[in-house]
């Protein structure tokens, strides 16, 4: 483990370099890890340790949709695919992947399987940072422990198979064994991390919540809409609207600032396009930031939770959440952008 200056802040990060995989297999190699769920972490996890060599099964519910993906994706009913409580009970590792929503329904199934010695691992902080809403309340004679890549489980598994990795968080919320550091950074390691950095499972759920609902989501969505009725409602064509709000941030800025910074992009941009920029985005954050201030204080306060605790158990829920998805889907801005995708050169 390392310190790291970031701006004059120091932080714990473990890299591949200073713990390798070899290392990783070393600290797991009596273990059997037990991914409970194959949804949106499950199938990008479970393949990334299993072709890492470390011993993996998944459990998920028979029948369902994920489990035919599980089968599809080479996990074999009966020897490394079970129902949920089999695969809980088998495992010395048990990864808690379900959908907060499933981790409330499934607990007192996985509770009973938490016996001395094992981890409990989670790839999100809500279900214990807010413990008092949700019921999942460990026991303390087994290790608690998070790992939280910093993306879909689509995107760990891609960046894997390019041989990258994504970064992910890492914390430790109860340590029974001794041993629950090494368990956390070996599993970090084997589920292709590209560095991990230090948190605790509330600072990851504050932050996570915040970022869902915020410039990874909510705010980027609604600030795309704007900006599209914009140019829409002063007689700009759809294609027009959609390249200059999201194809060309999507497919030609955002992979720059990845690579380099805001700063570098900025420095190799025309001159207009520099002048404007710095003087508009302190109007931007300025006008945004209590929104944002708003937002934290309502994950902080464990209203955004108590929301998606109520809204996800409701039996309609998924018949809403389509509704709202096909208002989005079907919206011009969205249609526009289905046609610019077909039109890329790769689709053609």
């Amino acid at each position: 483990m390392a310190k790291i200056n970031f701006g004059g802040v120091e932080e714990n990060v473990v890299t591949r370099e200073e713990f390798p995989l070899e290392k990783a297999r070393e600290v797991l190699k009596e273990e059997t890890i037990a991914v409970i769920g194959y949804g949106v972490q499950g199938p990008g996890q479970s393949l990334n340790l299993r072709d890492n060599g470390f011993r993996v099964i998944v459990g998920q519910r028979k029948g369902s949709k994920s489990w035919d993906k599980a089968v599809e994706d080479g996990w074999v009913p009966g020897e490394t695919l079970f129902e949920i409580e089999e695969a809980a009970e088998r495992g010395t590792i048990i990864q808690y992947l379900l959908s907060d929503a499933g981790q409330i329904a499934v607990w007192p199934t996985i509770k009973k399987h938490l016996t001395p010695g094992k981890a409990l691992y989670f790839s999100h902080g809500f279900g214990i940072t807010y413990k008092e809403r949700t019921g999942i309340i460990p026991p303390a004679d087994v290790d608690v422990i998070l790992i939280a890549p910093k993306g879909s489980g689509t995107s760990l598994r891609r960046m894997f198979l390019q041989g990258r990795g994504l970064n992910s968080s890492y914390a430790v919320f109860q340590d029974a064994t001794g041993r629950a550091m090494e368990r956390v950074i070996a599993l970090g390691i084997g589920v292709g991390s590209g560095y991990l950095f230090e948190t605790d499972f509330q600072r990851e759920v504050y932050s996570d919540l915040t970022g869902e609902r915020g410039t990874l989501m909510g705010a980027i969505q609604g600030i795309f809409a704007a900006q599209y009725d914009t140019l829409r409602a002063h007689g700009h064509t759809p294609s027009e609207a959609f390249n200059e709000t999201i194809e060309e941030l999507t497919q030609s800025l955002m992979p720059l600032v990845a690579e380099n910074g805001m700063d570098w992009m900025y420095a190799n941009c025309s001159t207009t396009a520099q002048r404007g920029a710095l003087d508009w985005w302190k109007r931007f954050r300025d006008a945004t930031k209590p929104v944002f201030e708003e937002l934290y204080e309502s994950v902080r306060s464990g209203n955004e939770a108590q929301i998606s605790i109520d809204s996800n158990s409701k039996p309609d829920y998924r018949t809403k959440l389509n509704e709202e998805l096909r208002e989005m889907r079907e919206s011009e801005m969205w249609q526009a952008g289905a046609v610019v995708r077909k039109l890329r050169p790769e689709n053609n």
